[in-house]
């Protein structure tokens, strides 16, 4: 990752969104974009982005055609082939009662990763009747950081619970005192398989760590009696 934050992918993007613009160095379509969205700069905040969004300032002069083509670029649908499934929009409160998931990815919509050496997360807003895709946050710049640990931890800050196929014991730590679940399935899956099992627990009667944060009154934080709720102590144990 490059030292302004941004991820090979993205970087990837805004340079061949400036190339589709004459006159259009990257560095004035980055500075463009952080003034509309801010930083972080994510492939799901490029995805949401409007054309009519930076048709302003530096921007104003850019032919509409060259625009519509530099926001392909921008979302990803021309000229980059992605490592990982596309994002879709997404903002606070689109779907009610959901809870972050963040899944350790190599590529595509899979659950393959080694919490310290994945390719990215996949990042879910997942609910008991929807799971979407909403970032895709790449690792790339982890081998850079002073504490690797504590980078990737700060990549999924914002999610509830972290997916891996593995994860070591001192990391396992770090990532339970940052708030966040860990749950390890060393056979791994897809995304769609592990995230159907996730909002079967949604509609049912959670466990106490996931009721309170969907905000479930205390004595509505049942236990399960089909053993359901063993299976999930189970992998918070070896998380752990």
């Amino acid at each position: 990752m490059a030292k302004n934050g941004l991820s090979r992918d993205l970087a990837l993007r805004i340079g061949l969104a400036a190339r589709a613009m004459p006159g259009i160095e990257p560095k004035t379509l980055l500075d463009a974009l952080v003034e509309e969205v801010a930083m972080p700069l994510t492939a799901s905040k490029l995805k949401a982005l409007g054309a009519d969004q930076l048709k302003s300032g530096a921007l104003s002069t850019v032919a509409t055609e060259n625009l519509e083509q530099a926001m392909k670029f921008l979302r990803g649908e021309e000229g980059v082939s992605p490592r990982f499934a596309e994002p879709q929009a997404y903002k606070d409160g689109d779907i009610p009662g959901s809870i972050r998931v963040a899944l350790a990815s190599n590529g595509e919509d899979k659950l393959d990763g080694h919490f310290a050496s994945c390719e990215g997360f996949l990042v879910y807003q997942v609910s008991s009747t929807e799971a979407r895709l909403i970032d895709v946050r790449t690792t790339d710049g982890a081998a850079d950081a002073e504490d690797k640990t504590v980078w990737l931890v700060d990549q999924i800050r914002d999610c509830h619970v972290l997916y891996v196929v593995s994860v070591g014991g001192p990391a396992a730590a770090k990532i339970i005192k940052a708030g966040l679940y860990p749950i390890k399935l060393p056979d791994g899956g897809h995304a769609d398989e592990v995230l159907t099992r996730m909002q079967g627990v949604l509609a049912g009667s959670p466990p106490p760590w996931l009721a309170k944060i969907l905000g479930a009154r205390p004595e509505d934080r049942v236990r399960f009696e089909s053993g359901e709720d063993d299976a999930w102590d189970q992998k918070e144990e070896k998380a752990a």
